[in-house]
């Protein structure tokens, strides 16, 4: 079995080598073709086997050029297609709502085009989703609906999702034969394909239908088949197996192969921690050792049994548990406390029956009962002899009309009291209502002014505030860089340096000069935005063109560093305050080079998700710690020291942040201390909406 087992994992290998280079060849024929259909149909080949290879990312990326050019040559077919393989992508990511939206373009352009097999493909898709999400009748009708073509062209990997699809929903809905029927099909077809999980889930799943049919050889012997598959090796499905097992032959009274079973299924769940697989071994054991008249054992298996399934809240082994307990409790006379566990028993039973969903066949019919066809055969009522006369009749009626005005009297009195009352209440309680509103609008009112001298107090505050940060850092830390520059500037002036001595420190002159420049942008930008005078100007401008210019500004600085550069910028747009983005471009690159040391690498890249551009800046640097990673974006005043122990201000991310989010974007970080950073920055790609 273990060389079956390399033998395949091999082949799978090989196979993987060899779609990998199908793939370059048919990328080499793309880029040599005209913008044609021909080129639609290689890149759909491409995509195809990308999809094939879980390869989503690299998928995407060829139908965006794909679904471009087919849409400018308004060629059908390939925009079907492509719609079709974006959906399966979207489904594969678990976003059923674009996923069916593209099933549905994509089928609707294949019945214009008659290609029926495309729109079977599409249903059996569908069908998959609506079965995933729940919706079993729903997805039942576009599975079958597929059915027939996929036979008719013997598709069988698409035979195989369409046939154990139907599986699925027929179990949960608890049509177990048909479900059975289509478990089997899928099977052979599994086999063809040498699909080894879809073969241990369709024997699984078999076992389990062939148990509930009491058919329990068939059962064993398709759960042995599931621990000879190549997936056996996996302890939990091992776990639950020994487990099932070890019940199936407790069903024929084989003692000894139950308990061998059983014991091996106990200690892979108690080691593995599995709660479904050990609450299963401890039930059949509990059963296995009351029928041995092992009954402290078999009580405080089931007792342990009873713990696990309340809290799993499995209700099927639950009931299970209450009738073992019963026969234990009955077995040692304990008749209370087993009459007890059969009224639980039987409240579950009931609740469980109540709930279980009906399965609906085509010869239910509705059944209308007449519930007056008996009375016209019953005697008469009143006999002769009982009849009343006329005049006693008028005396009986004239009692029964002053009684009821009498009744009537009094109601009216009654009527009119109550509606007094009633009225009194009314404006009593309308004053009251008025006068307590009248304190509440006082007290709003005092509450809404507090509120706004209290905002105007915080207001001044915060402008103080700026006011002494601005002072301070202006002080400190430009004052330095300033410095630094006159002092080089006095000295080359006075002839104390020689050309060339200056010529060696131009490296250090423009890195102080980038620093002032960067810290004034900060500075007029923060202070701006903290005193709320900072408007976003939007329009549509190229990612690629932002980085080129701010790659530059560095890229002394990263060459005098011993820092690379990785470029996988694309042209795209992005809809937002160019200058903004550009501040926010040059902080994060600083960021960058000062967190990195001598041969690390910073990589900078640009792609679309949902209508939005996302840019990312990584480096291999020094990475932020847990701790530090909370204070990113919050804290003006948090700063660390950079590898060349370059200072900071502590303002550039916070601004990055103002700004990203003036824009209606998003801006975040990944890292990991030793291993590196990456920031991300969200821009929508059009105006927002109102």
């Amino acid at each position: 079995m273990r060389r079956i087992t390399t033998l395949l994992i091999m082949l799978s290998i090989s196979i993987g080598f060899s779609q990998t280079n199908d793939i370059d060849k048919l990328a080499l024929e793309l880029a040599f073709q005209e913008k044609d259909s021909l080129k639609v149909e290689t890149s759909l080949k491409i995509i195809k086997a990308l999809y094939d290879i879980n390869d989503y990312e690299r998928a995407r990326e060829y139908i965006l050029k794909s679904e471009k050019l087919s849409n400018n040559l308004n060629y059908k077919q390939g925009i079907a297609e492509i719609t079709y393989y974006k959906s399966l992508i979207y489904a594969q990511k678990d976003d059923y709502i674009n996923a069916v939206s593209g099933y549905n373009k994509s089928k609707a352009l294949f019945n214009i085009l008659n290609d029926t097999l495309s729109v079977a493909k599409v249903n059996n898709s569908i069908g998959l989703i609506e079965i995933k999400r729940g919706n079993y009748n729903k997805g039942l009708q576009f599975s079958l609906s597929a059915i027939k073509e996929l036979e008719k062209r013997n598709l069988v990997k698409d035979l195989n999702l369409a046939y154990s699809n139907l599986a699925k929903a027929y179990y949960n809905i608890n049509l177990f034969e048909k479900a059975m029927e289509f478990y089997l099909k899928a099977l052979g077809v599994q086999m063809k394909l040498n699909d080894a999980k879809g073969i241990n889930e369709s024997h699984s799943k078999l076992a389990e239908l062939y148990s509930n049919k009491k058919e329990h050889r068939k059962a064993i012997e398709y759960y042995e088949k599931v621990l000879e598959g190549n997936e056996s090796d996996n302890d939990s499905i091992r776990g639950l197996v020994f487990s099932k097992l070890g019940g199936e032959y407790l069903k024929f009274n084989d003692y000894d192969k139950a308990t061998k079973y059983l014991i091996q299924g106990y200690n892979i769940n108690t080691r593995i921690k599995n709660k479904a697989g050990l609450l299963l071994a401890l039930n059949n054991l509990g059963d296995l050792n009351l029928k041995q008249g092992r009954l402290n054992i078999a009580e405080k298996q089931l007792l342990d049994a009873g713990e696990i399934a309340q809290s799993l809240n499995n209700k099927t082994e639950l009931l299970r548990h209450y009738k073992l307990m019963k026969s234990l409790d009955s077995t040692r006379e304990r008749f209370d406390r087993a009459f007890v566990w059969q009224r639980e028993y039987y409240e579950l039973n009931n609740s469980l029956k109540k709930t279980k969903i009906k399965p609906i066949t085509s010869s239910e019919k509705s059944i209308d009962i007449d519930l007056n066809s008996n009375l016209e055969n019953k005697p008469e009522v009143f006999a002769s002899s009982n009849r009343v006369t006329s005049s006693e009749k008028v005396e009986i009626n004239n009692k029964m009309l002053d009684k009821y005005k009498i009744i009537l009297y009094a109601l009216l009195a009654a009527f009119i009291v109550v509606s007094a009352l009633l009225i009194l209440t009314y404006f009593k309680r309308n004053n009251s209502i008025k006068y307590m509103q009248e304190l509440e609008e006082k007290n709003v009112k005092i509450e809404l002014q507090n509120e706004a001298y209290s905002e105007q107090t915080k207001h001044l505050e915060n402008v103080n505030n700026v006011k002494d940060k601005l002072f301070s850092i202006v002080s400190h830390d430009l004052k330095d860089s300033l410095s630094s520059i006159n002092g080089f500037i006095d000295l080359l002036k006075d002839g104390s340096l020689s050309r060339e001595e200056f010529d060696d420190l131009i490296p250090e002159l423009s890195e102080n000069a980038n620093n002032a420049s960067l810290l004034l942008f900060n500075l007029l930008n923060w202070s701006k935005s903290q005193m709320q005078s900072l408007e976003p100007k939007p329009s549509l401008f190229d990612i690629q063109e932002v980085f080129e210019s701010k790659v530059k500004l560095v890229d002394q600085r990263m060459e005098n560093k011993g820092i690379a550069l990785v470029d996988h910028t694309l042209r795209d747009f992005a809809y937002a305050d160019r200058s903004m983005f550009e501040i926010v471009v040059q902080n994060l690159l600083a960021n960058a080079l000062k967190f990195c040391k001598n041969g690390d690498t910073i990589t900078i890249s640009n792609h679309i998700s949902n209508g939005s551009c996302i840019v990312s800046i990584a480096d291999t640097g020094i990475g932020i710690s847990k701790e530090n990673l909370d204070k990113l974006f919050k804290d003006n005043s948090f700063t660390t020291m950079g590898t060349d122990n370059e200072k900071g201000t502590g303002l550039g991310l916070s601004i990055c942040k103002e700004l990203v989010e003036l824009n209606n974007g998003k801006i975040w970080v990944e890292s990991t201390q030793g291993v590196g950073s990456t920031f991300y920055v969200q821009l929508p790609k059009s105006r927002p909406s109102s």
